[in-house]
């Protein structure tokens, strides 16, 4: 039995490439010994769609199993949206992907849905424990001089955020922390492997004693390399900063907006005091820090995204980035688009464009703005009206080019 993955997120990705080299992996196999294993995501779910029919249009008889976001999060019908597929796991795929690896018939395992059998929509589970570090076994080879690695410490996110996916169906996603010793033994590598860059996977860092530990322990080895992690304003407190002084730390805060009717509709409600005092913390500690917001949420218009701008710019956020929502697949947002009037683009990757408080194109006027935020990364204006001197003339209705201020 052999089993092949292949990355499709290479910069260079080459459709047919990547084709033929799985078909020429497969070459002198019997079917029944050749498993391809996908992970879909938003940003790649049109290229594994064309990738799976070019497959079975050249030829290829092994199964195809899928696994990520889009497949975890679908309801039923998964059939439907990848009918070349022969396998789909739902949730953690580390032991069903071992599971169906060692066999060829379509066994019974907990998150895994066979084509054509009855989808009991359940999640694969794993025990973090007892899994096997893909950096310590060598999975991952730092050996050849990587310098830039993503790490998780812990999965699963105590807030229930209506526009994410780190939420299981209708409930929170329990956090469960990967064991302290096994992350020691890996920054022990990291550190003697030269590693200068790590991006933090978890959804939520700043969580208590885990993430102290983690913290610690990174200062006691030494390392000196970039640590970016992602953090919430509700659980920044003295301990945590105090663990972060004398390390290379970017935190990352997912603001959203700063509006109590916006952050409710998407049950995303921030405390505004305590944002304020956050960010004091940080430029008193000189923490480097980026805030993202959310442009296109449920009852914003285009005044209030400029409010969350100003209030941002105003409290000196070096790096603000806005990003535009997206209805990500079996999210509580993505149920209840019709209750807001949440209108997608036609594009590829799509976004809101349109709701029952702002029309396309004031959101166009809301993207000109993100696009100026990240034209002034690192030196952006005092306040919103400075940035919208950034920001190009864009068409009237009428096709004539207007002023954008």
């Amino acid at each position: 039995m052999r089993a092949f993955s292949f990355a499709i997120n290479l910069v260079g990705f080459d459709e047919e490439l990547i084709m033929r080299s799985i078909l020429d992996s497969s070459q002198g196999h019997k079917p029944e010994q050749v498993d391809v294993g996908l992970g879909v995501y938003v940003w790649n779910d049109h290229v594994v769609k064309r990738l799976l029919v070019a497959l079975r249009r050249s030829g290829f008889r092994g199964r195809i199993i899928l696994g990520g976001p889009q497949i975890s999060y679908a309801g039923v019908g998964l059939e439907q949206l990848y009918p070349e597929a022969d396998a789909f796991v739902r949730g953690f795929g580390e032991e069903a992907m071992v599971a169906i690896a060692f066999t060829s018939e379509r066994i019974a395992f907990m998150g895994v849905h066979w084509a054509g059998q009855v989808d009991s929509g359940v999640q694969a589970r794993a025990q973090l424990e007892t899994l096997a570090s893909p950096f310590l076994d060598n999975v991952i080879d730092l050996a050849s001089g990587q310098r830039f690695i993503r790490w998780e410490t812990q999965r699963g996110c105590p807030f229930r955020c209506s526009f994410c996916q780190h939420r299981e169906s209708g409930s929170r996603l329990r956090r469960r922390d990967i064991p302290l010793a096994r992350l020691e033994r890996e920054i022990e590598l990291f550190v003697r492997s030269g590693v200068d860059d790590i991006a933090v996977l978890d959804p939520l860092f700043n969580l208590g004693d885990h993430a102290l530990a983690v913290l610690r322990t990174f200062r006691r080895l030494g390392y000196g390399g970039r640590l970016s992690v992602q953090c919430h304003f509700s659980t920044l407190d003295d301990e945590f900063l105090d663990a972060c002084e004398g390390l290379d730390v970017r935190l990352e805060f997912g603001l959203q907006t700063i509006h109590d009717r916006e952050a409710r509709a998407v049950e995303r409600v921030n405390h505004l005091d305590r944002v304020v005092d956050g960010i004091r913390k940080l430029h008193a500690r000189g923490i480097t820090f980026e805030v993202s917001i959310i442009f296109g949420l449920p009852e914003q218009t285009l005044g209030s995204f400029r409010q969350t701008i100003d209030f941002c710019l105003r409290q000196q956020v070096p790096v603000l980035k806005a990003f535009p929502l997206m209805l990500l697949r079996g999210t509580s947002l993505e149920r209840e688009r019709t209750r807001w009037g949440l209108e997608e683009s036609s594009e590829l990757i799509p976004s809101v464009i349109r709701s029952h408080t702002f029309s396309e194109q004031e959101w166009r006027r809301m993207e000109a703005l993100a696009e100026a935020l990240r034209r002034t990364e690192g030196e952006h204006p005092a306040c919103v009206e400075a940035l919208e001197d950034w920001v190009a003339p864009a068409p009237d209705t009428t096709g004539w080019w207007s002023p954008a201020a």
